[in-house]
């Protein structure tokens, strides 16, 4: 009883301050209490919306900062994607390049029926009775593969097949000290036999001392005894050795083909021999004869009296 009395005193003076409030707002009495309470809470409400305004930017700002965090993990993605790519575009042009160069070579030689093989590894090892420089390569008798086959590049010649098992092949290289290949420069067509020394430029050995040749000079395969096709270049005479008292005369070459950076290389699965009737150094009075292909070359131990060096323009 007593609380429902006080609820209705609080009632009934609430009623009355209204009534009051309305009565003074009508007559402009409120104005000045309106105005002072005003003055009062203006830098309060200043202060609040300062505050409300800093927590507004700053939950902006951790907002912000989150994306900018989570783009950049994006964009970080994106880039390592697009190195990716672009590195994997350029060993594809890399690898256009050199498919299109020897496309070139094979559109120059019509003549010849060319196997493409990518270079496996390569082998550094010894036999018995001398060092051998290997290439092995991805072809093998499943792809028509033979013993004897060349071996070349769209630069020149790398060597032949060794030997040949189901999906692989060994290819000797002409830098070999067990290879030779008979050869004539290219300006006076002079003949000579090309001989490997392993870790050194070629020789070129039994070159006729009438015979032209200079340093510059390109030298081709010559066809003599059919084991390789004629006129697939050798290399390039960096230096001649010359003594009026020897028959022949011998010259340096360097290899046209950089075999410590081959890749790809074309098999020769056929071409037309040459008939060895014109094969070079047939015996004469007091004149050794000259090896053939695939034997080796022996060196002169004297010193040549003149020599001529220099390095080929490329």
């Amino acid at each position: 009883m007593q609380n429902l009395r006080s609820r209705s005193l609080v009632l009934g003076t609430l009623a009355l301050l209204v009534v009051l409030g309305l009565i003074l707002d009508e007559l402009g009495a409120l104005g000045p209490l309106e105005g002072l309470f005003l003055q009062l809470s203006t830098p309060i409400q200043r202060l609040l919306d300062g505050v409300t305004d800093r927590l507004v930017d700053t939950s902006a700002s951790w907002r912000d900062l989150r994306d900018l965090r989570a783009r950049n993990e994006q964009l970080e993605g994106l880039v390592d994607q697009v190195m990716i790519e672009n590195v994997r575009l350029k060993e594809v042009e890399a690898q256009n390049e050199d498919l299109r160069k020897k496309l070139d070579f094979a559109e120059i030689h019509p003549q010849y029926i060319l196997k493409a093989a990518e270079v496996r590894g390569r082998v550094i090892g010894s036999d018995p009775t001398n060092f051998m420089s290997v290439l092995i390569i991805d072809v093998g008798k499943r792809d028509g593969i033979r013993k004897g086959m060349p071996v070349v590049t769209e630069r020149g010649l790398v060597g032949h097949i060794r030997s040949v098992g189901t999906n692989w092949s060994k290819v000797l290289l002409i830098i070999d000290p067990s290879s030779s290949v008979a050869a004539l420069v290219q300006s006076s067509r002079a003949p000579g036999l090309v001989s490997g020394r392993l870790g050194q430029d070629l020789r070129m050995t039994y070159i006729p001392q009438e015979d032209t040749v200079s340093v510059g000079d390109v030298i081709l395969t010559s066809g003599m005894g059919g084991n390789y096709p004629k006129s697939l270049v050798i290399g390039q005479v960096t230096e001649v050795q010359q003594r009026d008292i020897d028959t022949f005369q011998q010259a340096t070459v360097r290899p046209s083909v950089d075999f410590r950076r081959l890749e790809t290389v074309l098999v020769i699965t056929t071409f037309e021999p040459v008939d060895v009737k014109g094969a070079i150094g047939d015996a004469a009075d007091g004149v050794p004869t000259p090896p053939t292909e695939g034997t080796g070359t022996p060196e002169s131990s004297a010193e040549p009296t003149t020599t001529a060096t220099a390095t080929p323009k490329p």
